[in-house]
């Protein structure tokens, strides 16, 4: 997933989830935030943020931030926090016949029970969801989801399990939007509930995968599984 027009800029402050404050060639701009989680640890004053150029004259913003360099102790990592993007990524690593085969049908966004789930497979007589989450948060190479409580995230978990019962596959895809972490697991500390809701859809079938990402200041591409810790 390649993004059409990127500039880099300085991060200078967040007044709200939804706009940020930076510093792109000497002006400060008032740009749009592709992620309303608290990144907290990633917009930090002064870090280098990558913003996407909007083609759109009508537009109240022109610009959105879609990543941000993270400066850890194992160097800096560019990381990707526009929250639209997983998707796009797990929908070419699908089409690759990463999972399934290169001839399956992929359709998205296909409701099932109360749910929508961003994905629907039918290959041979196999038939699948899978459910896409985006992961932002890591700490000393360990990635971890969610970053805030996530009441839908368990609602999507449950629906899954249903799905198992009903004889379909089912997975979800945990897309680390960053190089440089060695394990994935569930944030118990944040919320607990999705962490049991996840341990528990893996006991009942459910596939649990997580695959980190080769990012760039105007990519993202999804490349090597990360092991799963519950």
């Amino acid at each position: 997933m390649t993004y059409k027009n990127i500039v880099p800029g300085k991060f200078i402050e967040r007044p709200n989830r939804f706009i940020a404050k930076v510093e792109v060639d000497g002006a400060l701009e008032t740009v749009h935030v592709k992620n309303t989680g608290r990144c907290r640890e990633l917009l930090i004053p002064g870090c280098t943020v990558y913003l996407s150029v909007s083609d759109n004259p009508e537009r109240r913003t022109k610009y959105d931030l879609v990543g941000v360099e993270k400066v850890t102790d194992r160097g800096i990592i560019t990381v990707n926090m526009d929250s639209q993007i997983p998707n796009d990524a797990a929908e070419e690593w699908l089409r690759s016949g990463s999972l399934f085969s290169p001839d399956a049908r992929i359709r998205r966004e296909v409701r099932y029970g109360d749910s929508r789930f961003d994905f629907y497979i039918e290959d041979g007589d196999t038939r699948a969801f899978l459910e896409v989450k985006g992961v932002t948060l890591e700490n000393d190479g360990v990635a971890v989801f969610p970053d805030a409580p996530t009441e839908r995230g368990v609602k999507h978990l449950s629906e899954l399990v249903s799905a198992i019962a009903d004889g379909y596959a089912a997975y979800v895809l945990f897309v680390i939007q960053m190089k440089g972490v060695r394990e994935f697991r569930p944030n118990d500390v944040t919320h607990k509930a999705f962490g049991d809701a996840l341990r528990y859809a893996s006991e009942n079938g459910v596939g649990i995968i997580a695959m980190d990402c080769i990012v760039t200041g105007d990519s993202m591409t999804i490349d090597s599984p990360v092991p799963v810790i519950l």
